[in-house]
């Protein structure tokens, strides 16, 4: 037992746990500060197979063999090695994301992050560089802090993997990505991500875990992969907290992949 779990009792009697998602009181535990109640647990959802040999797009039951591929995969190979998300973007996912992001919960990172890192665990070899997609500095300074810095943090931490905070750079501000086409997304982020000078000789040859909130079109994350590849990366794994499933109902994506 150690330190922590030893005054546990004690912490829970002062603060008593409460779910990250509602605020609502939860059951004490070692873990409880990761815990949900269990009406957002039974919210939650989380990706799960059969789904994209490629980018672990989930299928729909009817799909079947270990190799099959999405349409999106089929018709143009992406640029990263695999996806792996820790929730599919639904109402408990989403309104976490917008705790972290836009309200200053900044300590969701934790629990979000080592979820993010659970999901991980056999979908990644050896000991990769975790990297976060940056933020324009006008955004950093208004907002604070990078969101996707501290879910990589956590999860670098959870897994016990070199964090590279400042891997990559954002040279222009971006406008939101939604209702733009593949063309105009891709013109919109032409010349936008960068790799950081200093940090150009941890990434060559090395395996990368690039984190970000929230995965929508892609876009922006692909836009660092290239960017890393360029730069000599071996593989590059996106990993993200909540992806968003294309065919799910429309819900309104906060501040997407900026």
């Amino acid at each position: 037992m150690n330190f922590r779990q030893a005054l546990a009792p004690v912490i829970d009697f002062v603060f008593p746990p409460r779910c990250p998602s509602c605020g609502d009181a939860i059951a004490s535990g070692i873990a409880g500060d990761d815990a949900l109640c269990a009406e957002c647990w039974g919210k939650l959802q989380i990706p799960g197979e059969p789904c994209c040999a490629t980018c672990q797009h989930p299928f729909g039951a009817d799909h079947l063999g270990v190799d099959a591929q999405c349409g999106r995969c089929l018709a143009q190979a992406p640029v990263h090695n695999g996806i792996v998300a820790a929730t599919v973007y639904g109402d408990v996912s989403r309104q976490m994301v917008l705790d972290l992001k836009h309200a200053g919960r900044i300590a969701l990172a934790g629990p979000m992050g080592r979820t993010l890192a659970a999901r991980l665990s056999g979908r990644v070899e050896g000991e990769p560089l975790v990297i976060p997609v940056p933020l324009h500095r006008g955004r950093l300074w208004k907002r604070g802090y990078n969101q996707s810095a501290l879910l990589g943090r956590s999860l670098a931490r959870a897994r016990g993997w070199q964090f590279v905070p400042d891997g990559l750079t954002r040279r222009k501000a971006t406008p939101s990505l939604g209702g733009l086409d593949p063309k105009e997304r891709k013109d919109a982020l032409k010349g936008a991500i960068a790799m950081a000078a200093s940090k150009a000789s941890l990434v060559s040859g090395r395996d990368i875990v690039l984190v970000d909130d929230v995965l929508t079109s892609g876009a922006t994350s692909d836009a660092c992969v290239r960017t890393l590849k360029k730069a000599g990366a071996r593989r590059v794994v996106i990993a993200c907290y909540a992806r968003v499933i294309a065919g799910d109902p429309v819900m309104p994506v906060p501040d997407s992949q900026t």
